[in-house]
């Protein structure tokens, strides 16, 4: 499999996006978007409801395929290799490739079985008591779910249940984890334990995160990408990328009005 290195700084690209429209049905939802996402970094997504941040987001696992009438043309690459390709086996992009979702969402299972579930589908032959600590410890829930591992996942506070899925993605050893709005749901405190839990997972993984806190994105994140909509004639709303840079650049030194008019609270 091809890899990619920016040699400016010898980072590898884990995902790149080539040229890649979205479409749902005759709609054009994302245009053009070229991005590379760098490895054991955290990139984040910003922008206004509607600007397709998590539109991309769910190309990058090919969520999006669920979608009877999502259809998508460009590239997006995995370490080189299209996965959009014929030959791809989008459950395995989706092994490979992680996602946490908006709200949590454990399985109406215990808290062993939730961590368990996936690597049982994928044939994992190891030792699953050793796989759940892992997990858990990677997730920073171990010490507070150690004794109750036969407790239903559904009891758990609502930040522990979002640690709970963050475990649960770790468990089938991606590479990647995505997570769309991960602290959306969640008080502050929850929040906080979640954004440290990041700052840890990226020595391991590489994370794409979508959010709509702006302060989250300057604390959590390497680089930012700040996507915008534009009018078509039809009067539909298309989502396109406005900018792309360290975090620093983007909230200190945008070099687009759109972006310093969005990080400053002017719209958005």
């Amino acid at each position: 499999m091809a890899t990619n290195v920016d040699i400016a700084n010898q980072t590898q690209t884990v995902l790149r996006t080539e040229g890649l429209k979205v479409y749902y049905g005759n709609f054009l939802a994302l245009n053009d978007i070229w991005l590379d996402i760098p490895r054991n970094q955290v990139t984040a997504f910003i922008g206004p409801s509607g600007c397709g941040k998590s539109t991309l987001l769910r190309c990058y696992n090919r969520l999006n395929d669920l979608i009877e009438v999502f259809r998508a043309e460009g590239k997006v690459c995995y370490y080189g290799e299209n996965l959009y390709a014929p030959h791809i086996d989008p459950v395995e992009v989706r092994r490979r490739i992680g996602m946490v979702f908006q709200k949590p969402n454990p399985f109406p299972k215990s808290i062993y079985d939730n961590i368990t579930f996936g690597p049982k589908i994928n044939g994992f032959k190891g030792d699953l008591d050793e796989l759940v600590e892992r997990s858990l410890r990677q997730a920073a829930l171990w010490d507070e779910v150690k004794d109750k591992l036969r407790q239903s996942g559904l009891s758990l506070s609502g930040g522990q249940q979002q640690r709970l899925c963050i475990a649960r993605a770790i468990a089938t050893q991606p590479d990647v984890i995505l997570m769309d709005e991960p602290c959306s749901a969640l008080d502050p405190i929850s929040t906080l334990k979640v954004e440290e839990l990041i700052h840890e997972l990226k020595q391991r993984y590489t994370i794409v995160i979508v959010t709509h806190n702006m302060q989250q994105a300057s604390r959590v994140s390497d680089r930012t990408a700040f996507f915008n909509v534009q009018p078509s004639d039809k009067g539909a709303r298309i989502g396109y990328l406005v900018e792309y840079e360290r975090t620093e650049a983007i909230f200190q030194d945008p070099q687009q009005e759109a972006t310093k008019e969005y990080v400053s609270g002017r719209f958005g």
